[in-house]
């Protein structure tokens, strides 16, 4: 049977040196990292994932503030919150949570945010830096810049040579996870819904990061004996041995099936969930200490 990846351990590790570290820069400095996080409507999901990150924001030791916006909020007026978070030396980190009404440009929001403060790694100066391997510059996405954690914990820190699989093109996952792969050495192969011959393909990986959306997609016998496999997605499904209505979540990977070939695997729930919201933390921290002069952690 194959290593379960603890996330949630793993997770708590990485808020455990955001904290830490925060307390230094505040010693050291008098610099506190400020995150804001700002969500338009009452979209319940949305809702929830925005507490969590101010929670998490405050336990950190970070200034935390968070902007409750109407659903008929105009998109100029959140243009303009937006440039007065920019030009607010008390924050480090902006966030905008989405997705956003529809009478609201989301890309033309997300490139509003100044690219040093753009902390979900989406700005198109983060796309690129990370892109051309400028990772001391750029803030790269949380998932899987957590993900990218989790391999290393169960693999080391040197994947030269290794053959990488990532399913998904998403511009949120699938692309960043690519280019930090290729940017770890890794041999690098992006498969999609238009590849061909798709479970042959992902049986040459000794890394296989799943992010494509659909529950249990990844089989057993996709997975190469001994590999290490990272499970992305959550999906929530029906489950009627729970009782009628009841549902329960799964991930992009079979992982009873997975887990009796691979070597290492992150299980769903509690794989990568819990890395995102710690690396958003450990984004804003790294941001306060570059605009204090500061040398920031690595994570």
């Amino acid at each position: 049977m194959a290593t379960i990846i603890d996330g949630k351990a793993i997770a708590a590790d990485v808020a455990a040196k955001v904290r830490a570290e925060t307390a230094q820069l505040v010693a050291s400095t008098g610099v506190t990292p400020g995150l804001a996080v700002v969500i338009v409507g009452e979209d319940p999901a949305s809702q929830v994932y925005v507490a969590s990150k101010s929670k998490r924001a405050r336990e950190c030791g970070f200034h935390s503030v968070q902007h409750d916006l109407p659903e008929s909020t105009s998109q100029d007026d959140l243009l303009a919150l937006i440039a007065d978070l920019n030009a607010d030396p008390l924050i480090h980190g902006i966030l905008v949570q989405l997705p956003l009404p529809g009478h609201i440009d989301s890309g033309k929001v997300i490139q509003a945010i100044d690219p040093d403060k753009d902390v979900d790694g989406f700005h198109f100066i983060n796309v690129g830096r990370l892109a051309t391997g400028e990772l001391d510059q750029a803030f790269v996405p949380c998932t899987p810049a957590g993900s990218m954690i989790l391999i290393e914990r169960a693999l080391g820190t040197d994947l030269s040579g290794l053959n990488a699989v990532v399913v998904g093109r998403s511009n949120i996952v699938g692309k960043p996870m690519a280019h930090l792969l290729l940017a770890a050495n890794c041999t690098v192969t992006v498969a999609h819904s238009r590849t061909r011959d798709l479970p042959a393909l992902a049986r040459t990986a000794d890394i296989l990061v799943a992010a494509v959306g659909r529950p249990e997609m990844v089989r057993g016998d996709w997975v190469k004996p001994g590999a290490t496999v990272i499970d992305v997605g959550i999906n929530r499904v029906p489950a009627p041995e729970k009782g009628e209505g009841k549902t329960r979540l799964v991930g992009d990977v079979a992982y009873e099936e997975a887990s009796a070939v691979a070597g290492a695997i992150t299980p769903v729930p509690g794989g990568v969930g819990p890395m995102t919201i710690s690396m958003l933390m450990a984004n804003t921290l790294v941001s306060a200490c570059r605009g204090a002069g500061v040398e920031p952690p690595r994570f």
